[in-house]
């Protein structure tokens, strides 16, 4: 079986990424004839070419960018590697858990309280993103984290539904919506929303979002509108409101860990977490809301 070093991935990826051999080898802390010749001793081991060499220009073959994807996937997952096993080794050993500022249904202190129950429970490290939650997890940030779909991306990972909500918008009492009981996307329509770290624009158009008290601050400011799941109905400030948006789609709380993870703790946490959210669907409907 052809073996790839993880060194020759290195030295193939900054190559790859910035499409010269001189940047790639400065940005190696390298020379550069050490590096052309490591990149041709890996096309000769593969029997294919990865670059196309043009004077100066360098361009990725259809073998290159597959190697630059794949490349990607293994280097990231080397130091996520590192990273969870310098956690593992802690004398303090601890779960990180990263969550969204507000962005827990309501269940976080139950689970809390349900993990610390269980044998061999260890201290939760919480770590708080708007954005990034899956990037710590997939780097070996964080041990699990809480998020939202339909929206991020779950590949690679293994999850748990908790808790299914309808979305409300939130406005400010003086809002020209602010009277209606209930609402459509249309009804949307020129509202500036906020704007998501790591998301792609799409239509939103207002400023960009880091923590829940900024994203509150600035519908109380009229400087954007929200919609936000029903549970935020709680959190609300006495200058803001909530109306249930009939057609927006519900949004699920969900639990993810990586799909190979084997730690005794994390399974400890995802069976607390199961527990309460199951005894939350037992006494309530499924779906949350309100009028």
């Amino acid at each position: 079986m052809e073996r790839l070093e993880v060194r020759e991935l290195v030295y193939f990826t900054a190559v790859a990424e910035e499409l010269h051999f001189g940047r790639a080898a400065a940005r190696l802390g390298m020379t550069q004839p050490p590096l052309s010749r490591a990149i041709h001793q890996l096309e000769r081991r593969l029997g294919v070419a990865l670059l196309e060499r043009v004077g100066r220009r360098v361009a990725l073959t259809e073998a290159g960018a597959v190697l630059l994807r794949e490349s990607r996937t293994v280097l990231n997952a080397a130091s996520a590697a590192a990273r969870r096993t310098r956690r593992a080794g802690r004398a303090d050993p601890r779960l990180v858990l990263a969550i969204k500022p507000g962005g827990d249904g309501g269940l976080l202190p139950a689970i809390l309280d349900a993990y610390q129950a269980e044998p061999g429970a260890l201290p939760v490290e919480l770590v708080c993103s708007f954005g990034e939650r899956e990037t710590l997890l997939r780097e070996g940030r964080a041990d699990a984290a809480l998020l939202h779909r339909p929206h991020p991306d779950l590949t690679g990972l293994d999850t748990q539904d908790l808790l299914t909500e309808t979305q409300l918008l939130v406005i400010p009492r003086s809002h020209r919506l602010a009277d209606r009981t209930r609402l459509s996307l249309d009804d949307l329509a020129g509202e500036p929303l906020p704007r998501w770290p790591g998301a792609s624009e799409g239509g939103s158009h207002g400023p960009e979002v880091h923590d829940l008290g900024q994203l509150l601050h600035l519908i109380a400011l009229r400087r954007m509108v929200a919609v936000l799941p029903s549970s935020i109905r709680d959190q609300l400030r006495h200058d803001l409101v909530a109306v249930p948006v009939d057609d927006a789609e519900p949004t699920t709380l969900v639990l993810a860990w990586p799909e190979d993870a084997t730690s005794p703790a994390l399974a400890a946490f995802v069976r607390a977490a199961a527990a309460v959210a199951g005894n939350v669907s037992a006494g309530s409907p499924s779906t949350c809301g309100g009028t």
